[in-house]
Formats: structure tokens, sequence, C-alpha cells
């Protein structure tokens, strides 16, 4: 007990009597004071004493599938950012193979009296998954706010970027350049923002040839060798054009025309999704859809924050306009 009041004292930088009067809820405190003692309480990963553990910390949990694509780091910072402005302290939760999954991060978070949570790339995505820590969530009123498409009916606000006005806008540009044969590389089928693109997809092809049945699609994980298995197997059904879900299934695209001896974009042209960090360095620079990482993280927090207010949210989605980013992974279709 001594020493956790020092260590308190000492992350706060007041007298261990403060701490003191605040962990036995004692007058004569600030309420800055009060609060910033039972932060550093939480971040020090000491428990609260059992008359304050209803009160919730000014922690929020960022919970995301991995940092290895650099759109969820990218997204972590703009939040970070947000939440610091707005006196709270994020929590980074990160799944691993094998690691922390997605519910036992919500069940540390909880034990940790969050204020709220938000959810980028999460198994909400994922139609087959287990979404049973969501329903607590939801249950527990817990404010909560999801990135991205989501499986119907878990009830929380979300942020999206609009994966149909992505693929319109990809479609167009790769028509321009007269491909006819364009491939469509997506995640995990279950995926439902994959879902989306592949609708949007058959709907643009619909249109122009009138007959969606031509599709040319494929799915893989969502990773650099994942795209690249995928990538061959489009590349062998003779098409000129890939549009991909992320960037990294975009360089695994990349790495498999390559393998095939063919050249990029003079054989087959690429379109990726994202715009993630160095996508303009890499060989060629990539084409791709940009999604509005800026804007959709500052507005996920200041929804999470409305609610944490005590505002009741709809469970709506606030749809963000994608822009396509032309580079030298795209040119005209080949002759032939």
């Amino acid at each position: 007990m001594v020493r956790r009041i020092a260590e308190v004292a000492a992350k706060v930088g007041v007298s261990e009597a403060t701490v003191s009067r605040v962990l036995n809820g004692r007058s004569g405190v600030s309420e800055n004071t009060r609060t910033a003692v039972l932060t550093a309480l939480d971040v020090l990963g000491y428990e609260r004493p059992t008359q304050l553990r209803g009160e919730r910390a000014r922690l929020v949990g960022l919970v995301l599938p991995e940092l290895q694509n650099p759109i969820f780091p990218a997204s972590v910072e703009v939040m970070g950012n947000a939440l610091a402005q707005q006196g709270f302290t994020p929590v980074l939760c990160t799944r691993t193979a094998g690691g922390v999954s997605e519910a036992d991060y919500v069940e540390l978070l909880l034990q940790q009296h969050v204020s709220g949570v938000v959810f980028s790339g999460g198994l909400y995505a994922q139609a087959d998954a287990v979404h049973d820590h969501y329903h607590r969530l939801h249950d527990r009123g817990l404010p909560t706010v999801l990135i991205n498409a989501a499986v119907e009916h878990l009830g929380f606000p979300q942020v999206s970027c609009d994966d149909a006005l992505a693929v319109e806008q990809a479609m167009a540009h790769l028509r321009s350049l007269g491909h006819e044969r364009i491939g469509l590389l997506l995640g995990p089928a279950d995926h439902v923002p994959s879902r989306r693109k592949l609708e949007a997809f058959r709907s643009q092809l619909a249109r122009a040839d009138g007959d969606a049945a031509t599709a040319v699609v494929e799915h893989g994980m969502f990773s650099v060798e994942g795209g690249q298995a995928a990538a061959g197997r489009l590349l062998r059904r003779g098409v000129t054009a890939i549009l991909c879900a992320s960037d990294p299934l975009a360089l695994g695209a990349i790495r498999a025309a390559r393998r095939q001896g063919l050249s990029v974009p003079e054989d087959v042209s690429i379109v990726g999704y994202d715009d993630s960090a160095l996508m303009q360095s890499v060989d060629p620079p990539l084409t791709t859809i940009r999604q509005p990482i800026e804007s959709m993280g500052q507005a996920a927090v200041a929804m999470l924050v409305k609610q944490i207010s005590g505002a009741e949210l709809p469970a709506e989605e606030l749809l963000f306009a994608p822009e396509l980013v032309v580079r030298s992974s795209t040119t005209r279709a080949p002759k032939g």
C-alpha cells in the first residue's frame, strides 16, 4: 500500500498525503487532482479502492487487429492526439497470433473502468466471427465507436469510408485507360467491407457490360503474401488490371506479376486501397484509394466523447468520401 501511494504520488507530482486523501474519499482535493490520481492508478495497473471502482477512468481503449499495415498506426496517431486534447489517455490494444484476443482485451478494458472504446478493423467486420464481447459492451452501455463497415445489429455508431464510391472511382480510372478485363482482389469472404466492394464491383460491371456474372474475383488474407497468392490466380485468368482491397494486397499483386515475368504497369495495372505510408515510394509508386484517416479518426473521437458526456447517439454509419490517388502503377491497357 505504501509503495503504491508513493508511485502514484510520483506519477502525478503530488504529495503522498494527497494521494491518500483521494484513495480514502476525503475532501480537500481539487477535482482535477482527484482525476489525475485515479488515472495514474489505472495506468500503473493498480486496482481502485472498492468505493471508487464504479467510476470510469479517463482512459479510452483503441483496439486494432495489428500494426503491420501502416494504416493502423496512422489511425492511432490521429485518434490518440484527438483524445489527449479532450483530456483522455489512449490505451492501445493490438491482437497478435496466439496472443491476447479481442474479447480478452475487452475484459481487461472493463476491469480498468475505461470511459469508452474505439475499434478499428476488428472482428465486428467479420460476419462469421464471434461477437459476444460487442454485445456485452452494448449491454453495459459503454460508449463505443466502430471504424469501417460492421455486421448488422451491433447497435454502435460507425465511421466508415464509402466502399462503393471507392470502387466506382477505381473502375472509372481503369476503364478510362482502356482496361476491360479487371480483376478484384479482396480480403476474406466474410469480411464486410470486402463484401461491399464486391457488390459495388458487380454493380459497375452490370452498368458497363450488362452482365455482373463476368466479375473476376479472388479472396485472400490481408497481407503481402495473401495478395501474392490471390493475385497469381487472377493473372492466370487473363486480367490486365487488379483492384485491391488494401495496399499490402496490392504490393503482393505486384510481386505476383513479377514472379510471372510481367511488368507493372506495362503488362498489368495495380490499384491499392488506403494510401498508407510510403506507397508513393514503392516501385512503382502505387495508384491507390486514399481513406480520409484524419477526418475519420477525429470524427470517431468526437462521437465517442459525446457518448461519454451522456449523449445518446443513434447506431448510424457516418460515411466519408475516399480519394483516388493516381501514381505510376497504372497505365493504358496493353494492346492485343
